[in-house]
């Protein structure tokens, strides 16, 4: 099996790569930040496999198809295409910068688009494949002081959806949705931030090979959406079973209460534009090192 993963330099994608690699995968591995790429592609070689290390912007359709392009000269093709690459954004809705939002869309939107469809042309020619698009568990109940990276999350749910149904007659070929509840990633210290106060990880808070586990597991037993984590699946359940208004309430004061430090921050455009080079691993220290 070779597998095609975007954003696999650090968090969910890096996470996943090694998972792969561990169970005897050869990878295609995609980032904006090359050493880092190359850091994990030589990683995962030590575990016994090949990676291709392909340094792409999601957000620039051709690099995408390029992407794709390079595994079938590398490898002949593949079977698995993770869209995984994505950037966060905190603020008031209002007050967030358009550019911002927009650039954030071109990633974590029209990245995905340009890997589903990159995928779903191989998929088609060859009569297989998995695509395995990563949202969030914010697409199922929403979020405050994020909108942006919301309403892409609800995007990425709702493109999985339909093009399974799209897909429909295409036995062999399957899309699925993963939704994390929060992983302990390096998202929150890379995510563009005009919220005046410093983001942190609100509890509780899994790792990240437990995604990584769930995506790999999609590829043995396909299923439209999987959530990960219990609170994912607890928040549904609120969601669906509480009146609207009591729990938006909730979620406004749980949000501001809990995902940001008394401590203030200055205003900051993360890594919307360009790869920010630390905390280029798969943890982003809200758990010990070897929370499993």
């Amino acid at each position: 099996m070779v597998a095609v993963i975007t954003g696999a330099s650090s968090g969910i994608g890096r996470a996943t790569a090694f998972e792969f690699a561990r169970k005897g995968h050869d990878l295609v591995l995609a980032a904006r930040f090359g050493a880092g790429l190359e850091e994990v592609a030589i990683e995962c070689e030590r575990l016994g496999v090949r990676a291709l290390a392909v340094p792409t912007d999601v957000a620039q359709e051709e690099e995408v198809n390029a992407l794709a392009g390079r595994a079938r000269e590398t490898f002949g093709g593949f079977d698995v295409w993770v869209n995984n690459a994505a950037v966060g954004l905190f603020g008031h809705f209002e007050e967030i910068p358009t550019e911002d939002i927009r650039q954030l869309m071109d990633i974590n939107l029209f990245g995905y688009i340009y890997g589903a469809r990159a995928a779903v042309r191989q998929f088609r020619a060859q009569g297989f494949g998995t695509l395995i698009n990563v949202s969030s568990m914010v697409a199922l109940v929403g979020q405050p002081f994020s909108i942006p990276y919301t309403i892409s999350k609800f995007a990425v749910r709702g493109m999985s959806i339909s093009l399974s149904q799209e897909l429909a007659d295409e036995e062999e070929i399957h899309v699925c949705c993963v939704l994390p509840a929060v992983i302990d990633t390096p998202i929150f210290q890379h995510a563009g931030n005009y919220m005046g106060k410093a983001i942190k990880a609100p509890d509780p808070v899994i790792p990240a090979k437990r995604v990584a586990r769930s995506i790999y597991n999609l590829t043995k037993k396909p299923k439209e959406q999987v959530s990960v984590g219990n609170m994912s699946r607890m928040m549904r359940f609120q969601r669906l079973t509480s009146p609207a208004l009591l729990f938006d309430k909730y979620m406004q004061k749980m949000i501001a209460a809990n995902h940001f430090k008394k401590k203030p921050s200055r205003a900051f455009q993360g890594n919307l534009y360009e790869p920010i080079t630390n905390w280029n691993k798969v943890n982003g220290g809200w758990l010990p090192e070897d929370a499993a």
